[in-house]
């Protein structure tokens, strides 16, 4: 059970046997959600993924301070991480750039640490990506614009059992993608989304939806669907959630049918009928 719900049994101060009750009064509530138990190798799989995810936060600390230290002396270097790999070397064989040599040994040093980090986020891509070509599962949500074998791999051994929702609405809500309900009075007023469940999860759905939205910008002679207009009318952030949302619910719906997904499913089925 998630903490959020055996919270509001916990009758006092926070306690091993108050805790113990409160899990005792909880797990016998006729509605209560349980988490599904992962086994050991979807656990294995989202230790590579947070392992990675700490490596790549620690490359973007260290391109960072890079970037502040060079500024500092004057030396300005384009946004972006691949631009600092590139200008490192110009920099350190430039001469007449008046950087210190204490300064130059310090640059190099910390260019090397960041091909390191790089280096340990390529090897653990790697062998994430090696798991996602050997499962089936996750092969197939490959085929859905915006998720890759990364985000693929991460759904599939985050959600475990898509049976274990009832259908993809709950999916997209687990996920925290839809908007908080607050209302008294019959009076119900929507707000922002509740940004509950895995983050590492959400976040990668979401960055996978806005590079399918900077695709679509760039190919003006698409045709006009369902995206396109979400991205006429409201902001490139909303429409992100949005696609991110839909990509989770299809991906359930693929996982749950064990289907092959149709990018024309819909508009075929409604034609049919």
């Amino acid at each position: 059970m998630a903490p959020q719900f055996v919270k509001p049994y916990v009758k006092t101060n926070k306690g091993d046997r108050n805790d113990a009750e409160a899990i005792c009064e909880a797990v016998g509530r006729p509605n209560m959600r349980f988490v599904p138990i992962k086994n050991v190798e979807m656990q294995a799989v989202l230790a590579l993924h947070r392992a990675r995810q700490g490596f790549v936060k620690a490359r973007t600390a260290q391109a960072n301070q890079i970037r502040g230290l060079l500024a500092e002396f004057g030396i300005v270097i384009a946004k972006g991480i691949g631009h600092i790999g590139v200008r490192l070397a110009e920099i350190l064989k430039d001469g007449e750039n008046r950087l210190p040599g204490l300064m130059r040994q310090l640059i190099a040093r910390l260019g090397k640490n960041l091909r390191v980090l790089h280096q340990q986020v390529a090897e653990l891509e790697g062998q994430i990506k090696q798991w996602h070509r050997a499962n089936e599962q996750s092969r197939k949500l490959e085929a859905i614009a915006g998720i890759g074998p990364i985000t693929a791999s991460a759904f599939v051994a985050t959600v475990g059992d898509v049976k274990s929702f009832k259908n993809a609405r709950q999916v997209s809500a687990w996920l925290g993608m839809v908007p908080r309900h607050e209302g008294t009075g019959g009076k119900t007023s929507l707000g922002r989304i509740s940004k509950r469940g895995d983050v590492y999860l959400r976040t990668m759905l979401t960055h996978g939806a806005r590079t399918v939205i900077a695709q679509l910008e760039r190919k003006r002679d698409a045709p006009d669907g369902w995206l396109r207009k979400l991205v006429a009318r409201r902001n490139k952030n909303i429409a992100a959630v949005a696609l991110a949302a839909k990509n989770a619910r299809i991906a359930w719906a693929v996982l749950a049918h064990e289907r092959i997904y149709q990018h024309d499913y819909v508009a075929t089925h409604a034609a049919g009928a």
